[in-house]
């Protein structure tokens, strides 16, 4: 009975979003289409059902470049109890998953923990960076990744970000004190401010070429503040001022969408998931949207409060025009 309240629940909510997105027939053949999706402890609601689900979903998108945050297995299916490593289907499987649905390619990205980054894709991958950071204190805490795929004679640099999710800084040691002078927003700008120095930054034309940042940035975004209502200096803000001021990545949501607010978020109360692009590939966008429909709503599972079927978070879909 819980779960079915939630679900009703869940539906309600997503009732009084403003244009829930559903995927479009991709146009072919010169279009590019790429999903990203946060898909919480490795899809550890597919672990029921042989990720079926999951792997129809993705078909049915139809995507030729997936980028997938807490992309490895930790828990016990249908428990938040830790899954012994070497039962862990993700991530040395993912060549395995991802070729269910069409992928010949996969790569990982700086691996810290259990919250990596993987790509899978219809084109080879080349990694240039995998980026953990510095110690001591210029720690990536769930790492990040910088690949390139080419496709029909055109370079795609992708950037993939999963930033600390926390209040208080990473290894805090007194974590209320870093919790009550915000340390974890600081730390995530921090740490943006390092993945875009070491990827984007070191390429004197960047801006002119084709690049993609994305990811769970767990962070709120100033574009999004009339939403939000912060003070105008409040830390929360600090990482994506630092991508707007610092960076030439365009905001592709926002862009797209100016005067709606669209949640990433099963809670339907923030956006903290982000496609960035550089102009050159931006303009290029013939369709984007965050998606929700029957399969990607999250519901809060009944018996484990922390997570959510089949995700706490929302994918994003990107269509891009390569003619």
């Amino acid at each position: 009975m819980k779960r079915i309240a939630f679900a009703l629940l869940a539906a309600l909510l997503v009732g009084t979003l403003p244009c829930l997105g559903k995927a479009k027939p991709k146009p072919k053949p010169e279009t590019l289409r790429l999903l990203y999706w946060n898909i919480q402890n490795g899809m550890w609601d597919g672990q029921n059902d042989n990720y079926d689900r999951f792997v129809e979903f993705v078909k049915s998108q139809d995507p030729d470049i997936c980028v997938w945050c807490e992309a490895q297995s930790i828990w016990l299916t249908d428990l938040h109890e830790k899954m012994p490593k070497e039962e862990r289907y993700l991530v040395n499987n993912w060549g395995e998953l991802a070729a269910r649905y069409g992928h010949a390619y996969w790569g990982i990205g700086g691996h810290r923990d259990n919250y990596p980054q993987v790509i899978t894709s219809k084109y080879p991958i080349t990694y240039i960076a995998r980026i953990l950071g510095e110690k001591p204190n210029l720690i990536v805490a769930h790492g990040a990744g910088w690949a390139t795929v080419e496709v029909g004679g055109k370079t795609i640099n992708i950037v993939t970000v999963h930033t600390w999710p926390h209040g208080y800084a990473y290894r805090a040691e007194d974590k209320e004190a870093s919790k009550a002078e915000q340390g974890g927003d600081k730390y995530r700008a921090m740490e943006v401010q390092y993945i875009c120095e070491h990827t984007i930054g070191t390429v004197p034309k960047a801006k002119d070429q084709f690049w993609v940042m994305l990811g769970d940035f767990n962070s709120r975004s100033r574009v999004d503040n009339d939403r939000y209502g912060y003070a105008e200096d409040d830390p929360k803000l600090l990482v994506h001022d630092y991508i707007h001021k610092n960076t030439p990545y365009i905001d592709v949501i926002k862009e797209k969408y100016p005067d709606e607010f669209k949640p990433s978020v099963g809670s339907g109360k923030a956006r903290i998931d982000y496609v960035y692009c550089t102009k050159p590939l931006y303009d290029r966008i013939i369709y984007a949207d965050i998606l929700w429909n029957d399969y990607t709503t999250p519901v809060k599972d009944a018996v484990v409060s922390k997570f959510w079927r089949p995700s706490d978070h929302l994918p994003i879909l990107v269509d891009f025009s390569l003619k």
